[in-house]
């Protein structure tokens, strides 16, 4: 949950000579370093929501985090390294509020060093034959790993490693034989036109062909490591302290807040198109239609980049070997101003091209929607809404509310009867988004209350008098439906204004966050990043905090995660649930949620598919916790078809048809006769939509809704 800051509210309560950390402009890295960690230090102390002692305890969680962080399967750090490192365990606190990089350092010279070790071992491990009959084991959870006691262990460790990534290859292989014959034997057996081609693999020459894929891999992975300046594993190290604090406050440098701006907003500035990175050389990917690269008519997928002049009065940039991220910074810059890409086309040619940078707009961040065809010859509308979005930087930019409201002019065209919101695997974004969305379905009202952390508490309230859509309302969720997401699903619950359908919880977060540019509080034009810091905590109307608890589903329906490790609830240092005082608010109870519920309970009492779901559910669920694996090719390849035999009686899952029909707007089905990239993603997203039993329930009970 993100809330546009501004400083001069909050601030009032803080003497702003406290918080002007004045420093001289740095000279290089290390000073740079030191500065962020003073202000890192200073900010968490005053702005957040419930600052930390700084001691010996608070140092000991810093250091336990920042490892799990670096070297989490305990693959390049060697016992006698944790045993120096350890001397640290307690001074990380002393460190932060001294700027000292000693432990920073130490450690990544040290990750750097075994980098380099490891990168030998493994050149050497590809060298000699790979016995895959040996009754070796790898351990899979990083818990119940020690680090290497000394390098030959280390040898062993990463030879192991290799030999499971060598088996998972060669697994993989046989699986795409298996499904390439059983089309073959489909396409035979009903007699249609045959142009399938097998290439069936001796078991040898799939050990081959994996160990080159693998070892490619591996050095690709180590070739990418070494190309990473040791300045960026300073992020890591910031973010160590600051999720101690809480899991949401966050150190961004300004490379990586530029990157959140863009996903946040759900825009950015360049030439629309994905750079891929294969074996050292940078490729284009799939171009957004409608953007420069597309526009184009001179570049195409998989055309090799070259060099990327960034300004006219500059030289080109060889990107050969570059990482993937640096070639983007360079791409991107100011809207209007030219860029230049030399690239390889696949005939060899070599080309110039000069694009206009301009805004890309990333669709699939933004609300759609389409009508569904039931049964009972009525029709439905469902919207798909993938992130609470805002642009801040643009007051004509997009966002949530505007976007939503435009789906819910298209489906009333249409007639639709009931209204399907769906919030699954919405992460959240703006809170302001929440009360414009509240204000689309019902009269205004509080939506939520926001504590700081001295205790006040203020109640936000939307002021709509002309919602937009009065009708019935399924609002969709998951575990993964957070912050925002919870807001708007727990508001709509306590008005009684629409039933809530999906997981048992949602994930819990009930906290709300700003960025805070560390440069405000220095005496520099330097950019030093910016801290996401929690400043807040958010509560129902009700008074219930949705922080770990998250908001519980009218008609809960288990899902492939329900099981799973995910949420609130399950990192390690999250704020704790607790409960204000309800505020003000007049409850609607339009709909009878008892009789709702019955009866979907009798639905899936006796529907197959979902009876079956849980069954896969438990599958995995037994598969996840598995601690080790075991590396002989014969007992691992039997593991591999048992669990192939397992899927067999989940296959029904991968065929289901929930029968709805989907209508697209009228827009979206012009769109498509001109826009064939725009056409594939629409039939894979109804399609999608087709095989989604827990749509299908949602469409059933908000036609039973009155």
């Amino acid at each position: 949950m993100f809330k546009k800051f501004k400083f001069n509210k909050l601030l009032l309560f803080i003497p702003l000579t406290t918080l002007a950390f004045c420093f001289n402009s740095p000279k290089d890295d290390d000073q740079k370093m030191s500065t962020i960690m003073v202000s890192v230090k200073n900010t968490l102390s005053y702005l957040h929501y419930s600052p930390k002692p700084f001691n010996d305890a608070f140092s000991q969680d810093v250091y336990k985090q920042y490892f799990d962080m670096v070297d989490p399967a305990k693959r390049y750090f060697l016992a006698s390294d944790m045993k120096e490192f350890s001397q640290y365990n307690t001074k990380l606190d002393d460190f932060l509020t001294n700027g000292d990089l000693t432990f920073y350092k130490a450690t990544v010279d040290r990750l750097y060093q075994r980098v380099d070790e490891i990168d030998l071992m493994t050149q050497d491990i590809f060298k000699k034959p790979i016995n895959l009959d040996e009754n070796d084991s790898l351990i899979i959870e990083p818990k119940d790993k020690l680090n290497p006691e000394n390098k030959e262990a280390q040898y062993n460790e990463w030879k192991k490693y290799i030999k499971y990534n060598i088996l998972q290859e060669m697994a993989t292989y046989t699986s795409k034989e298996e499904a390439q014959k059983e089309k073959k034997d489909s396409v035979q057996k009903f007699k249609l036109k045959d142009t399938i081609k097998l290439n069936i693999l001796t078991p040898e020459a799939k050990k081959i062909k994996a160990t080159n894929e693998v070892k490619d891999l591996v050095a690709d992975t180590f070739r990418r490591f070494k190309k990473r300046k040791k300045m960026n594993w300073f992020t890591v190290y910031m973010n160590a302290y600051t999720q101690v604090f809480d899991p949401h406050s966050n150190y961004y440098s300004p490379k990586d807040k530029e990157d959140f701006d863009s996903s946040f907003s759900g825009q950015f500035i360049g030439i629309g198109a994905i750079i891929q990175e294969k074996k050292g050389f940078l490729y284009l990917g799939e171009l957004v239609t409608g953007a420069p690269a597309w526009k184009s008519k001179q570049l195409s997928e998989g055309d090799k980049i070259l060099k990327v002049k960034s300004k006219a009065n500059e030289d080109a940039v060889n990107v050969v070997g570059m990482l993937s991220e640096e070639a983007v910074q360079l791409i991107r810059g100011e809207k209007g101003t030219p860029v230049t890409l030399t690239v390889e086309k696949k005939d060899k040619s070599i080309k110039d091209v000069t694009l206009i940078r301009d805004e890309i707009t990333i669709e699939d961040t933004f609300a759609r929607s389409a009508s569904i065809q039931y049964k009972n010859g009525k029709k439905y509308g469902y919207i798909n809404l993938p992130g609470f979005n805002a642009n801040f930087n643009d007051p004509k930019g997009r966002n949530a509310s505007d976007d939503l409201k435009a789906e819910l002019v298209k489906l009333k065209a249409q007639n639709v009867e009931g209204i399907i919101l769906d919030l699954r695997n919405n992460g959240g974004g703006s809170l302001t988004e929440v009360g414009d969305i509240m204000g689309l379905f019902m009269n205004g009202g509080a939506y939520v209350q926001v504590k700081n952390g001295d205790g006040k508490i203020q109640t936000l309230r939307d002021k709509s008098t002309t919602p937009l859509w009065t009708g019935p309302l399924v609002i969709m969720q998951n575990e993964l439906s957070a912050s925002a997401s919870e807001i708007l699903a727990g508001a709509m619950q306590d008005y009684g204004r629409a039933v809530i359908v999906g997981s048992p919880q949602s994930y819990g977060k009930g906290t709300v966050q700003t960025f805070v540019d560390l440069n405000r509080f220095l005496n520099t034009n330097d950019d030093f990043g910016s801290l996401k810091l929690t400043i807040q905590k958010f509560y129902r109307i009700t008074g219930e905090s949705t922080q770990i608890k998250g908001v519980n589903s009218d008609i809960s329906l288990k899902d492939f995660f329900t099981n799973s490790e995910i949420g609130e609830r399950f990192s390690d240092y999250a704020l704790p649930w607790d409960k204000i005082a309800a505020t003000s608010f007049q409850k609607m109870n339009v709909f009878n949620i008892a009789a709702l519920q019955k009866a979907s309970e009798a639905r899936i009492k006796n529907n197959a598919n979902y009876q079956l779901l849980q069954k896969s559910t438990e599958w995995k669920d037994k598969l996840d916790k598995e601690k080790s694996v075991t590396l002989n090719e014969k007992k691992f390849m039997a593991l591999m078809e048992q669990r192939k035999s397992d899927l067999k009686a989940f296959k029904p899952l991968e065929k289901y048809d929930n029968k709805l029909s989907f209508l697209l707007n009228p827009d979206e089905v012009a769109k498509e006769k001109t826009d064939t990239v725009f056409a594939k993603k629409t039939k894979a997203w109804t399609k999608n939509l087709s095989r989604d039993f827990y749509l299908d329930e949602a469409v059933n009970v908000v036609s039973e809704m009155k």
